[in-house]
């Protein structure tokens, strides 16, 4: 039985990741801060509810505590939680888009590594954004060269080099980050584009699935590596 944390989870792609995760056998623990949300969501997938809000160590904490406690070790963690960040561009804001889409990842997972070294096969992924990729961003046939999303696009460049320093400093555990592609979540309403959410999971389940002798320190979509 595979072990899994999604942080994020009550909704959009964190969900449906659990989701099909769930489907393939996984015992899945959905992070999410609101409990009634989280409780809802973990209830709907026949998984698993813990309190976890990224930006709080104490919750990661206690999170990790009660998964360590429950099952002895975790052998997928899945950074999810994430935020667009796109209201202003200033100090306050941009300490909160790194607080959740990059910091937030470095709590998560440094809480998470004792329990991953008691795994056989561990991984992380972390659902970065091609957005945080300066070859796609300054490249005119890209769509990302269009949207300015500063915030997002620099803390996701931020979630990706942190994947790439993770594996260098961890080789026994793998760790991938994945652009999910363009997806109808609450957070792209305001530019109404997006693919169903079902399929963009598929891409970071196929990536949190590969086998143990798998790519580490990647960025990859759903062609494959991807520049950056």
């Amino acid at each position: 039985m595979t072990i899994t944390l999604v942080t994020g989870a009550n909704k959009g792609i964190g969900f449906e990741t659990a989701k099909q995760l769930v489907a393939l056998g996984h015992t899945v623990y959905v992070g999410a801060r609101d409990a009634e949300r989280g409780e809802k969501a973990a209830a709907e997938l026949g998984a698993r509810f813990v309190q976890l809000d990224v930006t709080d160590d104490a919750s990661v904490q206690a999170a990790l505590a009660r998964i360590g406690a429950e099952e002895g070790r975790l052998d997928l963690l899945v950074n999810n939680a994430g935020i667009l960040a796109n209201e202003s561009l200033d100090g306050p804001a941009a300490l909160h888009a790194f607080d959740v889409n990059a910091v937030g990842v470095v709590r998560v997972t440094e809480a998470a590594l004792p329990l991953l070294r008691e795994s056989d096969h561990p991984a992380v992924v972390t659902v970065s954004s091609s957005l945080g990729s300066f070859w796609a961003v300054t490249n005119p046939d890209r769509p990302e060269y269009g949207l300015p999303l500063a915030l997002y696009a620099a803390s996701k460049a931020a979630a990706t080099m942190l994947t790439v320093q993770y594996a260098k400093a961890h080789p026994g555990i793998r760790f991938n980050a994945v652009e999910p592609g363009a997806t109808a979540t609450d957070m792209t309403a305001a530019f109404g584009i997006g693919r169903p959410v079902q399929e963009s999971a598929r891409v970071v389940v196929r990536l949190a699935t590969l086998g143990a002798d798998g790519p580490t320190g990647t960025l990859q979509d759903e062609n494959g590596v991807l520049a950056w």
